[in-house]
């Protein structure tokens, strides 16, 4: 269908914006001291995990929650783009699948906005009809062409999605009609003068409150629910300090069933006198700012539990010492990192002492975990700190993302070609994958090959036979999924040799 302009004038129908009150939890609400509770919760367990991070991790944790809302909102809309090929997108690296390439830009596009909300573009504004606007224009700037448009559900034209543009017709979010098109600079004026202006209790109860006001005004053709949330980002780490380093965004993906229903029971009317004296329901907005605060709550806690100084360092040790058990890191690399994680961040001078060995040793070490991508540093005098690399993940940040995903392209990786050797180390065989056009190092134990896959020690047509059966479970980064085989089984290097 031909895609234009969306160029009908905006017609107002009058709508008074009271028509959207209540848009706070007022103080007399019966509704209002539970929730209080739990701002106050809320704001104790951000503060105390703020507070537990050295600050080099704070930027290197941040770099990586950036991704993970990326992920988890856009898989609330239904495009699920994996982790590593975000990361991908990042460094120009997209897809040869049209379709592919365009959900990797569609999140790049995301995370450079949330990159420059994080370090404080938006300060100040994200609740003002601007601030909403740049949020949309900055996004929606960056998105390839068929991502912009939206169909009338009536004609089937294809309407241009202008970015930061407030909509100029009438539409229809599943049995809700939303304000007229001409009210929404109106209702927006409205939104900001509410919450604008809060106090910091009112401000996180206003979090929840205003993620959906915004979303039941729908100011624009398209992309409203990722605003929404990018703007609930941007006044919880300004009210809270939350450094970026929790995102209620994947709360909300995992329980996006609940979520939804919540943002659809808040259009309701008020059901009676019970129920606040707004036009809408306040049990309703009510309900929805428990759940909405009680999912920061529960990722507040997540994310603390991942970065438990103990378990943080075993599980990044225990996969340093099995990358220098199979060659792939120098000796020794864990020292470096073990460092790094003690004093939050390690200058250049140190390192060798770090190791215990010679100045050359010790920057072949940090050369090769900076390669891997675990380490990086703002200079060349700068000091070192970590990284953590989307691709590494399941083992180092078990649950942020889901075990199973729909991985890139899983479906091409095959191997090995035919005139390939496979590199038989001790215990284990070293081989070459392609994943499409991608060059993939992969390893696996030969006890693997031998108990789940039929191999026969050295013989290599019996090896071959073995590792492309193996194809079928391993993928990037997933372990083999045959029962008993997920430790014997690393997929090993989830970096790719292009």
């Amino acid at each position: 269908m031909k895609e234009k302009e969306d160029i009908k004038a905006a017609k107002d129908r009058g709508e008074s914006t009271a028509l959207m009150e209540p848009l706070l939890i007022g103080e007399t609400s019966r509704h209002r001291g539970a929730l209080t509770e739990l701002a106050i919760e809320l704001a104790q367990k951000a503060a105390g995990f703020r507070r537990s991070l050295p600050e080099s991790l704070v930027t290197s944790l941040a770099d990586l929650v950036r991704a993970m809302n990326c992920y988890y909102s856009n898989l609330i809309e239904g495009h699920e783009t994996h982790p590593v090929d975000i990361e991908r997108a990042l460094k120009n690296d997209y897809s040869k699948d049209a379709h592919k390439r365009d959900l990797q830009l569609e999140a790049k596009a995301h995370i450079t906005v949330q990159k420059w909300i994080d370090g404080g573009g938006l300060k100040g504004r994200a609740l003002t009809s601007d601030g909403i606007c740049e949020i949309h224009r900055r996004f929606c700037e960056l998105l390839p062409p068929d991502l912009l448009s939206v169909e009338d559900p009536e004609s089937k034209e294809r309407i241009k999605v202008v970015p930061g543009e407030l909509r100029h017709r009438d539409v229809r979010v599943g049995s809700l009609i939303p304000i007229s098109s001409g009210a929404v600079p109106r209702f927006l004026g409205r939104f900001e003068e509410v919450y604008g202006h809060l106090n910091r209790t009112d401000s996180i109860l206003g979090a929840a409150a205003a993620h959906h006001r915004l979303v039941w005004i729908h100011p624009f053709l398209d992309g409203n629910g990722r605003v929404a949330r990018l703007m609930s980002h941007t006044t919880l780490l300004e009210t809270l300090d939350t450094g970026a380093v929790w995102s209620v965004a994947r709360g909300l993906a995992r329980k996006v069933e609940d979520y939804k229903k919540h943002l659809a029971d808040c259009d309701s009317p008020r059901r009676n006198d019970l129920d606040g004296r707004g036009a809408l329901s306040e049990e309703a907005l009510a309900r929805f700012a428990n759940f909405f605060l009680g999912m920061c709550i529960d990722q507040v806690e997540f994310m603390e539990g991942l970065m438990q100084p103990d378990k943080l360092r075993t599980r990044i040790l225990l996969w340093a010492e099995e990358e220098a058990r199979l060659g792939t890191l120098p000796p020794k690399s864990g020292k470096i990192l073990e460092a790094v994680l003690y004093r939050g961040e390690l200058p250049r001078a140190d390192a060798a002492s770090a190791v215990g060995a010679t100045e050359r040793h010790a920057r072949r070490i940090v050369s090769a975990l900076t390669e891997r991508g675990v380490l990086t540093a703002d200079g060349v005098r700068a000091p070192l700190r970590l990284v953590f690399p989307a691709a590494l993940a399941s083992r180092w940040m078990p649950g942020l993302f889901p075990e199973k995903l729909n991985v890139r392209e899983e479906h091409d990786l095959t191997f090995p070609a035919p005139n390939e050797k496979e590199n038989f180390k001790g215990d284990s065989v070293e081989f070459r994958g392609q994943d499409g056009e991608v060059r993939v190092r992969c390893e696996i134990t030969r006890s693997a090959l031998d108990d789940h896959f039929g191999g026969n020690g050295k013989d290599r047509l019996a090896v071959q036979v073995a590792l492309r059966k193996a194809a079928l479970f391993i993928s990037i980064p997933r372990m083999c999924e045959q029962p008993g085989c997920a430790e014997a089984v690393r997929n090993i290097e989830t970096r790719y040799d292009v």
